[in-house]
């Protein structure tokens, strides 16, 4: 299937911007291109990280597990972005478990072709670290305010990340682009279930967000950003 994929569809994304299209096409030509219906896990943790894949349409949500059993969600990427990136980080199995948040098309590569595309690609390799990069800051962003911030502000502030990563606007707002649970932002922000059904009910009420099953809409996404930064006093 990859290789009926016209280059046109990579040559704007950030980690192909500077490849040529011929190189494109032979990068092309080396992937496979699989459809994965929301809820399948497209790799687990601790398994060999045998493949590194690019999201072309969809979302993905990463999970990890802690040692006492739950389920955490670590990130969510959106369509035209890397995942399963292990050999960038120096790993050899996957650290997270990647699931498909919403209906997904991604293509995948061998690993042994990682090596190959990052010295032979300068752009592709130095798009890749950027992404390590952003990465890594927002998962020491949502470190640090689980340390320092109350349970509204995490809340708020998962949200406005989710929209940044994947918002569409709509007559109502900005619609997350996948779909989210109150358990998958409990998931997210370290707090409980009953706590972001009564913030999201209260939101509601206040006109800042709109929500329905597995779907949110934030309707004021200033008042929004207030709360999960507000001004000092």
């Amino acid at each position: 299937m990859a290789r009926k994929l016209d280059e046109s569809l990579l040559t704007g994304l950030p980690p192909f911007r500077q490849i040529a299209r011929a190189d494109i096409r032979a990068m092309l030509d080396l992937a496979t291109c699989r459809r994965y219906p929301e809820g399948t896990a497209i790799f687990s943790a601790g398994m060999p990280a045998d493949r590194f894949y690019l999201l072309l349409d969809g979302a993905i949500r990463v999970l990890r597990t802690t040692p006492w059993g739950d389920q955490i969600v670590v990130l969510h990427i959106p369509a035209g972005q890397l995942f399963g990136i292990a050999p960038a980080i120096g790993a050899t199995s996957y650290p997270g478990t990647a699931v498909a948040a919403s209906e997904c098309i991604a293509l995948s590569w061998q690993v042994r072709h990682w090596g190959d595309f990052t010295s032979r690609h300068p752009g592709f390799a130095t798009e890749t670290w950027r992404l390590v990069g952003a990465r890594m800051e927002e998962l020491h962003t949502r470190i640090a305010e689980l340390a320092t911030r109350h349970a509204e502000q995490r809340v708020a502030a998962a949200l406005l990340r989710m929209v940044a990563q994947a918002g569409r606007r709509t007559d109502a707002g900005i619609e997350i682009g996948f779909p989210v649970t109150r358990q998958n932002i409990s998931d997210m922000t370290g707090t409980t279930l009953h706590t972001v059904s009564r913030m999201l009910s209260a939101w509601e009420k206040e006109g800042v967000v709109a929500s329905r099953r597995r779907h949110v809409v934030v309707t004021d996404p200033h008042r929004l950003m207030l709360i999960a930064n507000p001004p000092a006093p």
